[in-house]
């Protein structure tokens, strides 16, 4: 129960003190405008990474258990890990491709 006190209070901390840090002040040249875009794209071309990581490592991980369990069926479950992961890591790139359109 004190974790979550404590986790309540830092994200009322963070609360407060947010409007300060995103104040828009007064003196700014019309040249330092901040590229939102290019800011947003990074971070969802490390959330695809991410994703894409952590499925493929999971995807990985069954594959080999289901070969230590049969290793008969060695054929089918190499080409569904495959195919897997093909298509986990195409939607990384196609996330990647996305962002270079969006950014450009």
């Amino acid at each position: 129960m004190r974790k979550y006190g404590l986790f309540l209070m830092a994200v009322i901390a963070v609360s407060l003190f947010a409007p300060a840090a995103f104040a828009q002040g007064g003196g700014e040249a019309a040249g330092s405008v901040t590229n939102w875009v290019a800011l947003a794209a990074g971070f969802s071309m490390a959330i695809a990474s991410a994703g894409g990581a952590l499925g493929q490592g999971i995807a990985t991980a069954h594959a080999c258990e289901g070969l230590a369990r049969n290793p008969g069926a060695e054929a089918a479950i190499r080409f569904a890990l495959i195919l897997g992961l093909v298509l986990i890591e195409s939607m990384a790139l196609y996330t990647f491709a996305i962002i270079f359109l969006k950014v450009k």
